[in-house]
């Protein structure tokens, strides 16, 4: 495996689609059907990208947990049917599932809304040496509850406290929140998988003639639909207000499966690599333990 090579491709995947500054972000500028200059004819070489993405991801995250030092956090936002399990299942294929965990959040439950909305996510922020997946997030209270603004006032907040200016106020906190988990050694990485309102039909549809799928639509996801325009523009503002240089936004076309899943894969392993992670150095006193252990379990018996 060359590490440099890979890193050198992961670089060119990525960062094209890396928002560190959200000021001028437009969501127009991204086409959900980008693949880069790949084609369709080079959907095994993207395969092949994947496949050793996926293994430097798994020398990397060993790595990253026998130093115990950096904690990984990877959010993935996005509408119903644009890849998120499928790039999060194949991405992180290769992963030690000791080091790695994946949450997954729903509708509030009434003990979560007895809380603020970071609450929920907080309490299962990865430890350091893990990578943390978040299949939606903190996120969604800028998303789903702006477009819906019946969720919030579902939310028990005080009067006083839901102002004109809440989801300004309400990136600002999400901005410190992971500016303080960067200080205290979590990376932070988010992704929004932008698939194309076409393609979410296709993918509606194809879940509807084949049995097999039927346990991944929900009438509720063709509702949402009617709201893709208010959707996009709640988007735009979420990433022109907390994208920031510590904890970047990777806005990554998902018309194409195979290619969301070999850049999600590429911005994993620029990350963890920048992080330079490695096993721990052993000092001579420990050496000279091991060479005793080594020399006991050696001895005839």
């Amino acid at each position: 495996m060359n590490m440099k090579r890979i890193l050198e491709t992961a670089h060119e995947l990525a960062e094209p689609f890396r928002v560190s500054k959200g000021k001028d972000f437009r969501l127009r500028d991204v086409d959900p059907g980008d693949t880069l200059s790949l084609k369709t004819e080079d959907k095994p070489r993207a395969k092949e990208a994947l496949a050793a993405g996926v293994a430097a991801l798994a020398d990397l995250q060993e790595r990253l947990y026998a130093e115990d030092k950096w904690a990984v956090l990877l959010i993935f936002q996005a509408m119903d049917a644009a890849g998120k399990d499928g790039a999060i299942k194949h991405v992180m294929s290769g992963i030690n599932p000791q080091g790695c965990q994946v949450v997954s959040f729903k509708q509030p439950s009434t003990e979560e809304l007895d809380h603020d909305y970071l609450w929920r996510c907080m309490k299962v922020l990865p430890n350091r040496g893990h990578i943390g997946i978040f299949n939606r997030s903190y996120y969604e209270e800028v998303l789903v509850v702006r477009v819906h603004p019946e969720y919030l006032a579902g939310q028990k907040l005080p009067r006083q406290v839901v102002t004109k200016n809440i989801w300004k106020e309400r990136y600002e906190d999400i901005r410190n929140f992971e500016r303080y988990m960067t200080r205290n050694g979590v990376v932070i990485r988010k992704f929004f998988l932008h698939v194309s309102p076409k393609e979410q039909k296709n993918r509606f549809l194809e879940r509807l003639e084949n049995p097999e799928k039927y346990w991944k639509f929900s009438p509720a996801d063709v509702k949402e639909r009617a709201f893709w325009d208010r959707y996009m523009d709640a988007y735009e503002d979420m990433i022109r207000n907390t994208a920031t240089k510590l904890a970047p936004w990777y806005v990554i076309p998902a018309d194409n499966k195979w290619f969301t899943r070999v850049v999600v894969a590429a911005a994993v392993v620029e990350t963890l690599a920048s992080l330079g992670p490695d096993y721990p150095k052993v000092d001579q006193a420990r050496l000279k333990g091991f060479a005793a252990a080594k020399k006991a379990l050696t001895a005839k018996k």
